[in-house]
């Protein structure tokens, strides 16, 4: 994208992050690595020599950041209330009675569910699943779905990736005899007194959610499917499972914990880079055949599998299940047994997530239509009311609206009953607490600081855009759009050996981002459009020292070539990597941002 016309060029950096990388490569200590732990009690303390058995938290942060394995990840038993989810769930296989999961229709939920499914199912439970339909259900756990679950004679439910937020629903179980588990990673829903928050919990028999104020589990960014996967893992073990029967539910499950964890944006540190880098590794052979049909039929290269072909071909697919037609399918696409039905279901779901995309498409150009005729134009908050949008893409277009014109974005749509809507925010902007301060306006909402999902009367949507954005207090810096650069990065430092080094920081995706670079002062050089749909633009970059690089950029190729053809010599962002092609490989640089 290209920068803003006031966008100013700056920098920071820690001595940790240019010391880092304890005795890698024969580095020499640093003052970071003679930093000793502390906690709120004890003060962190220097030592003039590395003492044995003291914990210098630089040592194994790094370490396990680069080299971390399924072997490092946090005991299950940590979080708050797992001990009796496990208890609960063991002693309801022992007595046969049956048991059905509620997951959510996103890729979290689809996978979450599978994994308990699967790993119930492994341990003899009479198992089966039910996913809310967007349209007709709504979001998470609801009455309707407790009332089929009691009408099936189901003694338990266990929710996952919802359930955090749905006390009514949960009371109404409860006073129907039925047994809940719930396991969430979602913030916990809370009242705010006299400045300080109340946490509301849900009435159900265990609950298992890291975001709870009384969870001392380590990590607190795992998705909703790493919670699932946790759960039975413990469950495994606490079984009396051998090691050799765990170890093949990490080879057969964590694939679905890093399908999920990308799909669904967490962070890529901590445990959550363990289970990624895993998982990916077993994705190039797995032996799902969903999983494996869906990749071929979308085209995935699966010998170079990454980040990206989760997050924007793979993952998408999946999702589009829930959005367009039922949740349902994505999962029925895990548990296919045999090449036929994986096939006929992947075709299926790629086919609707094509519709999604165009569908996105006119929306985006409505709410920017709305957006540039209105009064509310320069508001600080978004607000734009879609009617005829198909509520399944709110959340989409909204972050789209989001990126084009760096404000928190709601984007309303019209349901079955009421109003619907996504919103999707900026790091200045909590958007979920931000909504806590005028929860009376809706009739349910939930979600992160970056994202929320809302519902409410029509007759509120103007009086939510009003009160919003009253209490919205952003700052002129707050809503300027900020790129962050690792380091300028001249021509002559690049080459293979640097580009393989950087391979070593992968899996790469939100809170580990690729590192980016940058180089100012440099000529373009026969700026084309390429591809079938006008989508990729190439050139050659050069220095002044006449040092070239090929470069290719992926966004508004329109605008960008207009720009480069206008000015000749400008500055650009990027990250470079190794193309191959006709088994020539070349280095090229991937444009990020340009000026």
């Amino acid at each position: 994208m290209a920068f803003p016309k006031s966008f100013l060029w700056g920098g920071a950096v820690a001595a940790n992050q240019c010391e880092g990388a304890y005795l890698t490569d024969g580095k020499g200590l640093s003052c970071a690595d003679m930093l000793k732990g502390g906690n709120v009690s004890t003060p962190r303390m220097f030592s003039p020599v590395i003492e044995e058995g003291v914990y210098y938290p630089s040592h194994e942060a790094i370490d396990f950041y680069l080299n971390g394995t399924v072997e490092d990840l946090y005991d299950g038993l940590l979080m708050k209330d797992m001990n009796r989810a496990v208890d609960i769930l063991k002693e309801k296989i022992e007595e046969g009675k049956k048991i059905r999961v509620i997951g959510d229709y996103d890729i979290d939920g689809v996978n979450a569910t599978y994994i308990l499914q699967q790993g119930l199912a492994g341990l003899g439970a009479d198992v089966d699943t039910d996913i809310p339909d967007r349209i007709k259900d709504g979001y998470g756990l609801n009455q309707m779905l407790i009332d089929r679950a009691l009408e099936d004679d189901v003694d338990t439910i266990i929710t996952c990736d919802n359930g955090i937020a749905a006390m009514s629903e949960i009371a109404y179980g409860k006073e129907n005899g039925m047994t809940i588990v719930v396991t969430d990673h979602h913030e916990v829903p809370y009242l705010e007194e006299n400045g300080e928050k109340k946490y509301l919990l849900p009435p159900a028999d265990a609950v298992v959610d890291p975001h709870r104020a009384d969870c001392e589990y380590p990590f607190k960014g795992l998705c909703g499917a790493a919670v699932a996967y946790k759960l039975v893992e413990v469950l495994y073990r606490v079984s009396g499972k051998s090691e050799q029967e765990v170890e093949h539910l990490q080879e057969s499950l964590m694939e679905n914990v890093a399908i999920a964890t990308i799909g669904d944006v967490m962070d890529l540190v901590g445990e959550n880079r363990v289970f990624v880098k895993k998982g990916l590794e077993l994705l190039k052979t797995t032996k799902n055949e969903g999983l494996h049909a869906l990749m071929q039929c979308t085209g995935v290269d699966t010998a170079n599998l990454n980040t990206y072909h989760i997050g924007f071909v793979i993952g998408p697919c999946i999702n589009a299940g829930g959005r367009l037609d039922t949740a349902k399918r994505a999962l029925e696409l895990l548990n296919a047994s045999n090449r036929r039905e994986a096939v006929t279901l992947a075709a299926d779901l790629k086919e609707l997530n094509d519709s999604r995309k165009e569908m996105t498409e006119e929306g985006v150009e409505e709410a920017v239509r709305q957006i540039e005729s209105s009064s509310w134009k320069d508001d600080q908050v978004l607000v734009v009311y879609l009617p005829e949008c198909h509520e399944s893409i709110a959340g989409i277009i909204a972050g789209r609206i989001k990126e084009r014109y760096y404000r928190p974005t709601f984007v309303l749509t019209k349901g079955e009953t009421g109003v619907k809507g996504s919103g999707r925010s900026i790091e200045a902007y909590d958007m979920f607490a931000e909504m806590s301060r005028c929860r009376e306006l809706f009739t349910k909402f939930g979600g992160h600081k970056l994202a929320a999902g809302l519902s409410l009367e029509e007759e509120n949507v103007e009086v939510f855009r009003k009160r919003i954005n009253e209490l919205a207090d952003l700052t002129e810096e707050d809503l300027q759009m900020k790129v962050s650069i690792d380091m300028r990065l001249p021509f002559p430092y690049i080459n293979e050996e640097l580009i393989h080094e950087l391979k070593i920081l992968e899996p790469f995706g939100k809170g580990n981002g690729k590192p980016l670079f940058a180089e100012s002062k440099l000529r373009v050089i026969q700026p084309r459009i390429f591809g079938k749909n006008r989508n990729v633009l190439k050139c050659r970059l050069e220095d002044q020292q006449g040092n070239q690089m090929e470069a290719v950029y992926f966004g508004e190729v329109e605008d960008c070539l207009q720009q480069m053809e206008k000015k000749q010599i400008m500055s650009f962002t990027y990250y470079p990597s190794i193309n191959e092609y006709m088994g020539r490989r070349t280095i090229q640089l991937t444009i990020v941002n340009y000026q």
